[in-house]
C-alpha cells in the first residue's frame, strides 16, 4: 500500500487527468478502501484542490478553483510546457514574454537533469522566426534566476561602439520592448543605474554575494535609456505638438518624451541608423526639428532632399 503522501499526489494526478472519477475506480487504482478515497479527497481540498462531487455516479472530478494550486506534469508535459514557455520568452506572444520567463525560471529550477537536457536538444534544433536581437535562453534564465535571487551579476559587455569592459552589478529587472531583452541594474562601478542589452552580454560565473535590493527607478527613466542609450545613434526633437499627442504614437521603451509647453514637446530617442532616426520622426505626422546632435540635423536635410528629388 503507498504511503499517504505518495497516495495523494498519484490521487492528484489521477483527477488532473479530465473525467469523471467514481470513488470505486479511484479505490481500485490506488489500491485501497471507498472510505480512504474520501478521507484523501477531504485532504486535498484542505490543500486548496477544488475536488467536486458528481452527483448520480458517487465520483469526483477537478474543478477550477479561486486560486490556482501546484500542479503535477508528467515528463512528456513538463517537456513540452518548458519548450513552449521558451518560445513566448523570445517574443512570440506579445505581452506575454516577461511572465513567460518568470515562470520557466521556476520551472527549470525543479527539471530533473534529464528533462532540462531534452529540452536544450528540442530547443537547439528549432529555428527561431522573429526580429530583435536573439539572446540566448540560458542567458535570459540566468539572468532572471539572479534577479529574483538578489544576487550580484559579473559579465563582460559590448556597448554599441564596440567598446568591451566588464561589469559588476546589482540586478534588478528585466525589460522586453517587443525587440530586445535589457536588464536593468546598479553598476557599482558607476553608483548609477544603467540598462544592457542581454544580446550583449557574456556571464562570468559563479554570480556575486546576494544585496539588499534599492528603489528601482520610475519607468520613465529606464525606459529613457532603453530608447536611446543603447543605440549608435542619440538624438533630441522638438515636436510641434502636444506631448501627450506624441507620446500617443511612440512607446515608452523607443523614446522619452517631455513637455515643453501645451504645443511643443521634446522626443529623446535612439537608433542604429540615422536614416530610421530621421524617418521615424517625420512619419508621425508632426512639423518637428533636430534639436541634437548637429550631423542628424545635416541628415535630416540630406533625407529631405532625396525625397524632394523622388
Amino acid at each position: 500500500m503507498l504511503e499517504t503522501s505518495a497516495r495523494l499526489l498519484k490521487l492528484l494526478s489521477l483527477l488532473q487527468t479530465p473525467r469523471d472519477w467514481s470513488g470505486t475506480t479511484l479505490a481500485d487504482e490506488l489500491g485501497v478502501g471507498v472510505r480512504t478515497v474520501r478521507r484523501d479527497v477531504d485532504k486535498l481540498r484542505t490543500l486548496g484542490y477544488p475536488v467536486e462531487a458528481v452527483p448520480g455516479v458517487a465520483g469526483y472530478r477537478l474543478g477550477a478553483g479561486a486560486s490556482l494550486p501546484p500542479l503535477l506534469l508528467d515528463d512528456e508535459e513538463a517537456v513540452a510546457v518548458a519548450i513552449g514557455l521558451r518560445s513566448a520568452a523570445a517574443g512570440g506572444v506579445a505581452g506575454l514574454e516577461e511572465s513567460s520567463v518568470r515562470a520557466l525560471t521556476k520551472l527549470e529550477q525543479v527539471l530533473p537533469s534529464r528533462l532540462r537536457h531534452r529540452v536544450r536538444l528540442l530547443q537547439s534544433a528549432a529555428v527561431p522566426v522573429g526580429q530583435g536581437a536573439v539572446v540566448d535562453p540560458e542567458v535570459l534564465l540566468a539572468v532572471a534566476a539572479v534577479c529574483r535571487d538578489r544576487q550580484r551579476l559579473r559579465f563582460d559587455y559590448s556597448a554599441h561602439d564596440g567598446t568591451a569592459s566588464v561589469r559588476t552589478t546589482e540586478p534588478h529587472r528585466l525589460v522586453h520592448t517587443g525587440r530586445r531583452w535589457y536588464l536593468t541594474a546598479w553598476d557599482l562601478d558607476r553608483s548609477d543605474w544603467r540598462t544592457y542589452r542581454l544580446d550583449r552580454m557574456v556571464l562570468r560565473v559563479p554570480t556575486g554575494p546576494r544585496f539588499t535590493p534599492r528603489e528601482v527607478p520610475e519607468l520613465s527613466s529606464v525606459g529613457a535609456g532603453i530608447a536611446s542609450g543603447a543605440y549608435r545613434y542619440q538624438a533630441v526633437f522638438r515636436m510641434h505638438a502636444p506631448a501627450a499627442s506624441v507620446a500617443d504614437r511612440l512607446a515608452s521603451s523607443v523614446a522619452s518624451v517631455e513637455a515643453v509647453d501645451e504645443q511643443s514637446c521634446l522626443v529623446r530617442t535612439g537608433s542604429n541608423s540615422m536614416d530610421e532616426l530621421v524617418l521615424h520622426m517625420g512619419l508621425l505626422g508632426f512639423a518637428f526639428e533636430v534639436v541634437s546632435p548637429p550631423e542628424v540635423a545635416e541628415h535630416a536635410r540630406t533625407v529631405a532632399a532625396r525625397l524632394a528629388g523622388a
